[in-house]
């Protein structure tokens, strides 16, 4: 591209940005020399402007050159440029500087725009350890991670994903512990992603799942960076995507979720009870239901006599089968809790506890729904959010066992537990089993199963997948 003079380069670049409202240009002229400098207004921190750009510049008594505005401009981020390149840089919040005379330009990096502050996650509360949480700032959260690898072998690699959003999606890991592959094979992903663009992490974890039809999740998701760090000394890949205070990690596997950052700062007694309760929690919330229903409608016999009379007691002339009943009471929990998520936090509490209540109680004494089918369905959906980043696919678990437990009995309960042992069995992530370290058993990750072992017990990182350094500790 030839220009003739300043004014043609600064129309240009102007018409590249299709003369957008927010695009701003200034001019200066010193001793002969011309140069222009072309911002988001939106996009720079003013202050800094002034001072580290524009205040330099105007004092300058040198020739307005590219190699002497390197060394007086006062901003950490100075980068020779292309014009052509300078249209992406204005883009992500950098000032271009263009000269007449210079073919080079200079992107000067004084992005701001408004940032939360890094906060305790609703989702990831703790008694004890960090509460930090990640932003929507990419730099903060690179940040966050920064400060927990004073070490060289901490990697970044930046992928840029999207048509128009053009979002800068960042690989950490560390090097001499991921496995290259791995490293090689995720971002591969992402550089295949042909998407006009992406919003939030939750956008691309369908282009790297490699089941993407399936209900259950395979890839982690984390708010914390205390979690962040101690995946990646694990030798896993983090994601993190600009936008976004979700980041993901590579491999997942299933039981990931029974764990919680306060079990690596309590006791590991107290921990591995914890875990016990959870696993528990799982199986109570997908199979009572079911087990109920189909005890009551096909297998009356096994239930304990006293229960069978206190059950047969409060059902009499209920207008409902067994199975519409149950399946009514589920739908009705369901319904207050898509209400109180999406109601203001102050409504949606008191509609969830009062709806509960009010509803419960009156459709018990109008005889529309019995107590005992009350209390299984509120101890179903209570044990969910035990762990709560599996409720979405336990929900649909839980009516999968509720239809098949209503209409085949405990064969077919027993039957769905078996396919889906089998099918996660099935799940490969990354090279890494999904069931892993219990199908297969891997011995020497058990000390971070269910049962959880002390920090000094774990000398070893997990073999469940593959690292290039097993040794954890002396």
């Amino acid at each position: 591209m030839l220009f003739s003079n300043l004014e043609d380069k600064i129309d240009w670049l102007e018409k590249e940005l299709n003369d957008s409202s927010d695009i701003a240009s200034r001019m200066i002229e010193k001793g002969g020399d011309k140069l222009g400098l072309v911002f988001i207004k939106s996009m720079i921190d003013n202050l800094l402007f002034i001072e580290g750009v524009y205040e330099p510049l105007l004092l300058c008594e040198n020739k307005l050159n590219v190699d002497v505005l390197t060394e007086i401009i006062k901003s950490a981020d100075v980068n020779k440029i292309s014009l052509k390149e300078s249209v992406e840089k204005i883009l992500m919040g950098n000032v271009v500087i263009i000269f007449e005379k210079d073919e080079q330009c200079l992107a000067i990096d004084i992005q701001k725009y408004p940032a939360r502050i890094p906060s305790e996650p609703p989702t990831s509360a703790v008694l004890q350890g960090p509460r930090e949480g990640f932003t929507e700032d990419i730099k903060t959260n690179i940040t966050l991670i920064r400060r927990r690898f004073y070490n060289k072998n901490l990697i970044l690699k930046d992928v840029f994903v999207g048509k128009y959003s053009n979002t800068r999606v960042v690989l950490a890991f560390l090097k001499g512990v991921a496995d290259k592959k791995l490293v090689k094979e995720i971002e591969s992903k992402l550089q295949k992603i042909d998407i006009d663009g992406i919003i939030d992490s939750h956008y691309i974890i369908k282009f790297l799942e490699k089941n993407p039809d399936s209900l259950f999740k395979q890839v982690g998701s984390v708010e914390k960076p205390d979690i962040i760090a101690a995946k990646i000394l694990e030798g896993r890949v983090a994601i993190l995507v600009d936008g976004s205070p979700i980041v993901l990690t590579l491999p997942f596997l299933f039981f990931e979720e029974i764990q919680a950052s306060n079990d690596y700062y309590n006791s590991h007694i107290y921990s591995s009870f914890i875990r016990v309760v959870r696993l528990l929690s799982i199986l109570i919330s997908v199979i009572v239901p079911g087990a109920y229903i189909a005890m009551r409608v096909f297998h009356q016999n096994i239930i304990p006599i006293k229960f069978l009379v206190t059950i047969t007691n409060t059902t009499r002339g209920l207008p409902f089968t067994p199975f519409l009943e149950m399946l009514f009471i589920s739908l009705l929990f369901q319904i207050l809790y898509e209400v109180s998520l999406r109601l203001p936090s102050y409504l949606g509490l008191a509609t969830s506890i009062v709806g509960a209540l009010i509803l419960g109680d009156t459709g018990v004494k109008a005889g529309l729904i019995s107590p005992p089918g009350v209390i299984v369905i509120a101890l179903a959906k209570i044990a969910l959010y035990t762990v709560p980043e599996q409720a979405y696919q336990l929900t649909v678990l839980q009516y999968l066992f509720l239809i098949v437990g209503g209409s085949i009995g405990m064969i077919g309960i027993v039957g769905l537990m078996i396919y889906l042992v089998v099918y996660l069995s099935s799940i490969d992530s990354y090279g890494c089993p999904y069931l892993a370290p219990f199908a297969p058993r891997v011995k020497s990750d058990l000390k971070d199963g269910v049962i959880m072992g002390t920090t000094k017990q774990m000398k070893t990182r997990p073999k469940s997948f593959k690292n290039h350094n097993l040794k954890r500790q002396k």
